[in-house]
């Protein structure tokens, strides 16, 4: 067979491969987008599957209504963009000294960074660490223990170093400190790879929910994944249904259904805005010169 009929075949099982994934990543949420809409007798009757069937939009109109849910919210944004921001910053302040060549001791320091992929600080040390410094129930809690990721670090790191030593040097050249450096030269070539690491981070924070576990007492400050966990896994609601006004017009999947597609939509809103520095930075490190 000719190499380029090889390569149209390729190309077909190749595109065909991926679409097939990508579809199967969408039917659970068309699935519930068609739950959600749904009325009461189709969703306990397991008759929905991709399209909604007596369409309503009653689930809507009570998560909408239900306080609890907004104020998980509010602090699942906070916790998201603040938490993002701290680790930026945090990730960036580490990684830019390693990438210099003039660091003294960076290799121990690197040494021991790549040691806390392998040992992890335990549950009970971390707890009374967080307690220690006053940061129980509090959103503290939530973003500064894990605001710097080893891995993180490491993509940083060799983005900066990709950056052309020469422009440092005229930087120097011009007067300008190491801080001046990297805040005018390093940080504005570093869109790419910030984005890739802010779109990891948030993500991360956005989903998580084990920390408010651990650490978060009162209700008032839980995020929107505790909220969700609670739905799904404790079977709370059928009581959250139940103190609604049009408590017969709902069913405890549509809630769900519901809840979880309000509790997804902000990152996949945000996603696309950052696609293409997504795409750019997950290539750092690919190609050398």
């Amino acid at each position: 067979m000719p190499l380029h009929r090889r390569q149209d075949w390729f190309s077909w099982i190749n595109g065909a491969g991926f679409i097939i994934l990508c579809l199967t990543m969408i039917a659970p949420i068309v699935h519930l987008a068609a739950v959600s809409f749904s009325s009461q007798f189709y969703t306990e009757a397991k008759l929905v599957t991709f399209w909604p069937k007596g369409f309503n939009i009653e689930v809507y109109k009570t998560i909408f209504g239900m306080q609890n849910i907004w104020t998980s919210m509010r602090n699942s944004l906070v916790i998201t963009v603040f938490g993002t921001l701290i680790a930026l910053a945090f990730t960036a302040s580490m990684a830019y000294p390693l990438s210099r060549p003039q660091m003294v001791g960076k290799k121990w320091v690197l040494r021991g960074i790549i040691v806390t992929f392998v040992f992890s600080a335990p549950l009970i040390p971390n707890y009374l660490l967080v307690r220690t410094l006053g940061m129980e129930n509090t959103l503290w809690a939530l973003m500064i223990p894990g605001a710097l990721s080893a891995f993180n670090v490491i993509i940083m790191k060799t983005f900066f170093q990709g950056i052309s030593s020469e422009m440092f040097d005229a930087s120097k050249i011009d007067g300008c400190s190491e801080l001046g450096s990297f805040t005018r030269i390093a940080i504005p070539l570093s869109a790419p790879v910030i984005a890739t690491i802010a779109l990891f981070h948030a993500v991360g924070q956005w989903n998580s929910y084990f920390g408010a576990l651990i650490f978060i007492r009162s209700k008032d400050l839980l995020p929107l994944q505790v909220l969700l966990r609670n739905l799904v896994v404790e079977e709370q609601a059928n009581s959250m249904a139940n103190t609604t006004e049009v408590a017969t017009m709902l069913t405890p999947e549509m809630l769900k259904a519901g809840i979880t597609l309000f509790a997804t939509a902000p990152i996949l809103i945000v996603y696309p805005f950052l696609q293409k520095y997504f795409v750019k930075g997950a290539m750092v490190g690919s190609l050398k010169e």
